[in-house]
């Protein structure tokens, strides 16, 4: 009898002990390496490598735009990397401000570490925008912070714990990590207890509770502009996230712009509404933008 117990304990601790497993291996971020630089875009660099919690190293280009004191810094999403947000940079640094872009842990030529998570991405933002304050002073008299999907989480989170940013555009930001997980789930047609199990694990993991660093309850301690920016063909974050956003903290600097036939990934249709993200930066947060840069355009609806 204690026999058959031991062995049946013994599997019940390696069914546990695989599921743990298999929730880590499932969401793990996977690494994509840079290929190119800023030059091939013409742009001037500095590859950076900036300090980080644990005596972690994250990976970095610094586009200078002369004397700027304006900077825009970018943070990518699950599984991308700085070079994959260029594109976005781009009309940003021709428009004369400062472009600083980094790779988070795990993710591009950053250090590895146990895992990833949104408290970790905005860890990692931290970091970056002190290096930035150390090696670049006079870069740091106007900061807007740029995140796609969880990056766009991660510097919501950031600028609701910070006092020198100057506006936030988040594209692609999922209103709450429980919903995405929810989601994310359920396409693998696992039971709603099970789904609640693995929800309380992830947080007991990241050490953090979901309603804590939630973008829709970030966004409502935010005090500086803030542009949402989603695409309406988004099937791995809907559309109707930003609605909800929007919805729980309807805020004066909080506005929506809704990118036409966008997808979670389409940062060339991102691009191409810069334009309208250099308005709002320019209406909403007094950005001055370079002599010889393209005009915004300043009758752009960013919705409620």
């Amino acid at each position: 009898m204690t026999l058959a117990l031991l062995i049946i304990a013994g599997i019940i601790v390696a069914a546990i002990a695989l599921f743990m497993l298999g929730i880590h291996w499932g969401f793990r971020a996977p690494r994509q390496v840079e290929k190119g630089t800023p030059q091939d875009l013409g742009f001037a660099f500095e590859q950076v490598w900036i300090p980080s919690v644990a005596n972690k190293r994250l990976f970095g280009w610094f586009l200078p735009a002369g004397n700027a004191t304006q900077t825009l810094v970018i943070l990518h999403g699950w599984g991308s990397n700085a070079e994959l947000m260029l594109p976005i940079a781009a009309p940003f640094r021709q428009a004369g401000l400062n472009v600083l872009l980094f790779d988070a842990r795990n993710h591009g030529q950053s250090d590895t570490h146990s895992f990833s998570s949104l408290p970790r991405f905005a860890e990692d933002l931290d970091s970056a925008l002190a290096w930035l304050h150390a090696n670049h002073p006079t870069a740091c008299e106007k900061l807007v912070l740029l995140g796609h999907s969880v990056g766009a989480g991660a510097v919501l989170l950031a600028a609701s714990r910070r006092t020198d940013i100057a506006a936030v555009i988040s594209v692609s930001a999922f209103a709450h990590p429980e919903w995405v997980m929810r989601r994310y789930l359920q396409t693998v047609h696992l039971p709603n207890i099970l789904i609640r199990v693995i929800n309380r694990y992830v947080q007991w993991v990241i050490g953090h509770r979901f309603a804590a660093i939630a973008p829709m309850h970030s966004v409502c301690r935010i005090t500086c502009p803030i542009l949402l920016v989603h695409g309406t063909a988004d099937t791995v974050v809907p559309l109707k996230d930003a609605h909800a956003i929007l919805a729980h903290c309807p805020r004066p600097h909080l506005s929506l712009l809704e990118v036409v036939d966008a997808g979670h990934a389409s940062v060339d249709k991102i691009e191409e509404h810069a334009p309208a993200l250099l308005a709002f930066l320019q209406e909403k947060a007094d950005f001055k933008p370079s002599p010889h840069a393209p005009t915004p355009h300043t009758t752009t609806d960013y919705g409620a």
